[in-house]
């Protein structure tokens, strides 16, 4: 098997992932995902397509992530491997289209606009 490259966004965080078999390692901007990601929902959120599929020990994946948060980039990079494990086994999409992890959540940050305080906030009015 070659290595799958696939790209996955969520807010402003882009991962780029690289698929290929092995043990099971996840090495997210050369660190282990345990130090990159701390907290346990984190990890999970990574690791959910190799749960949903029973894949966790098949496949060494090496992620290239920037822009975003935490969050946004865990999300971004569940997208990726969702999609590279959709191409590596098509049986697989089943599984993972139900639990809505093949598609690409459109929710972004709304501009400011001018002559207000935020998006939506408006200044204070006074009457008098």
């Amino acid at each position: 098997m070659e290595v799958i490259h696939k790209i996955g966004r969520r807010k402003t965080a882009v991962a780029r992932i690289y698929l290929s078999e092995g043990k099971g390692n996840i090495t997210v901007n050369q660190r282990d995902i345990n130090e990159y990601f701390p907290t346990a929902t984190l990890q999970y959120k990574v690791k959910q397509a190799f749960t949903l599929t029973g894949t966790e020990d098949n496949y060494d994946v090496k992620v290239n992530v920037y822009g975003g948060g935490i969050t946004g980039q865990a999300e971004a990079i569940r997208l990726a491997l969702s999609r590279a494990i959709c191409e590596i086994n098509e049986e697989n999409r089943a599984v993972l289209k139900p639990e809505g992890l093949l598609t690409r959540d459109p929710r972004m940050v709304e501009r400011k606009k001018f002559g207000q305080k935020k998006a939506r906030k408006k200044f204070q009015f006074s009457k008098r």
